[in-house]
């Protein structure tokens, strides 16, 4: 096997490999349209998106693939990607890879793309780069962070910049997710594997992850500087970090593992433990950073199993996630923490929607959640639905009196020419559109299933 996606593909794989029970759930679709911006075609043009995308200034959208490009040997390092609206209304959408990953400056993003003030596009990939990192005899890199830079001219050529490759061991390897910005300019990010603690995929990968800071250079022309934040070592306190971090107004940063904490109920999963949520905060300055673990997921038959992203804050400093396996359906759950009183004590953690395998509301959460005006939480999952093909669903905030969560579905994917199985996060515009990515589907031939696509839901 190539060591292309040997890891976290298999968290594509898991929604895909579970038995399905066909339940009929009730579930009806609400009058959401959904519109394909793009359909990845596979080889040069890209495959398989990776995270999903996000607006500049002018309304471009951009984004990555995993798959796909025409940089490597195997034609299949992934791409950096730009999609440009339609002058004319009724016209499509046009794409512009911005940028082959070579294999030395990066191969398979496994995250989305942020963007700064000025237009430069920034995001990681799980391997390549020049650190030593090796994987069935062969070297295939540590992985790194990037920096796409606008041409200066018109219709000119993106400038890639490699930030910093990842060296393994100590220091991280196979960065996963989204990257965030402080207000500094600091870039943050996670990865899966390195850090230099703990066994968490032994023989192929060593250690159980990261969490990094990124600092620009102080002088044109220098170099950025990373240095890790912490490192986790696959007990209580999490293994796998999956990226997509946030910040709250004091500066700490939450996040999810994939595994770690409780390790009584999910050791059948190929992993120990079912996954964390914790918070990392800065102890001295500049100086050591520590982490708390908010919440150690428990694992069916009550509560989730193993976050696959990151987490959404709530205005009341509620914690807002997903995970894709547990509930009492086996689907997955959305879950809330709210966080203690000002006596102390525990977070406290309630699954305020389980999905269910086989029924219309979809299956596997894969992607986090955003918050819309009202305080409705809108998110996707990877399977299931009325056609199989992943769901796009929001959960209508509770009243003042106890009320559960309202669960609506907003669109189920059909499969191919439509696209099919989400498992990015939303994206929403100004008009309350919502955008994001799938990993298959669309009218790709050159991919079993389709290539993936880009899409719009509007109501």
């Amino acid at each position: 096997m190539s060591p292309k996606n040997w890891f976290f593909s298999a968290s594509r794989k898991l929604a895909l490999l579970v038995i399905v029970v066909m339940v009929a759930s009730g579930v009806s679709v609400a009058e959401w349209k959904e519109k394909v911006l793009y359909n990845f075609q596979g080889g040069n043009d890209g495959a398989v998106p990776a995270g999903g995308v996000v607006f500049d200034k002018q309304g471009n959208l951009f984004g990555a693939t995993s798959d796909g490009g025409s940089g490597c040997t195997s034609g299949s390092c992934g791409t950096v990607f730009q999609l440009v609206p339609p002058v004319n209304k009724g016209s499509n959408w046009s794409k512009n890879i911005l940028h082959n990953f070579q294999g030395q400056d990066g191969s398979i993003p496994e995250g989305g793309v942020i963007l700064d003030a000025a237009g430069n596009v920034y995001g990681t990939t799980a391997y390549g780069g020049s650190g030593p990192c090796t994987l069935f005899g062969s070297t295939v890199g540590c992985g790194v962070v990037y920096e796409m830079v606008p041409p200066k001219t018109k219709n000119g050529a993106w400038t890639e910049k490699v930030l910093y490759n990842f060296l393994g061991n100590k220091d991280g390897q196979f960065p996963w997710g989204d990257l965030v910005f402080d207000k500094s300019g600091n870039l943050y990010g996670a990865t899966q594997f390195g850090g230099g603690y703990g066994s968490c995929d032994a023989p192929f990968y060593q250690h159980c992850g990261t969490i990094f800071k990124l600092s620009p250079p102080q002088t044109k022309g220098g170099k950025w500087k990373e240095k890790v934040l912490y490192s986790f070592k696959n007990g209580k306190d999490g293994a796998n970090p999956n990226g997509g971090l946030i910040f709250d107004q004091a500066g700490a940063l939450y996040g999810t593992t994939y595994s770690g904490g409780s390790t009584t109920n999910c050791v059948f999963t190929g992993f120990a433990g079912c996954g964390t949520v914790f918070r990392l905060q800065s102890t001295a300055g500049e100086g050591a950073w520590s982490e708390q673990v908010l919440y150690r997921i428990k694992g069916r038959p009550d509560d989730g199993v193993h976050p696959l992203a990151g987490v959404t804050l709530g205005t009341k400093g509620d914690v807002y996630g997903t995970a894709i396996g547990g509930g009492k359906q086996e689907g997955g759950v959305v879950f809330q923490l709210v966080p203690p009183g000002e006596n102390g004590g525990s977070w406290i953690e309630t699954v305020i929607h389980a999905f269910s395998l086989g029924g219309d509301g979809g299956a596997s959460p894969m992607g986090g959640l955003i918050i819309d005006g009202k305080g409705n939480l809108l998110g996707t999952t990877n399977a299931e639905g009325v056609y199989f093909g992943g769901t796009v669903f929001r959960l209508g905030v509770p009243g003042t009196h106890g009320e559960k969560w309202d669960f609506g579905l907003l669109y189920s994917f059909k499969g191919p020419p439509d696209a099919q199985f989400p498992a990015a996060q939303l994206f929403p515009d100004k008009a309350g559109h919502l955008y994001s990515t799938t990993q298959n589907g669309g009218t790709g031939q050159s991919c079993q299933g389709g290539c993936g696509s880009v899409f719009e839901l509007a109501q």
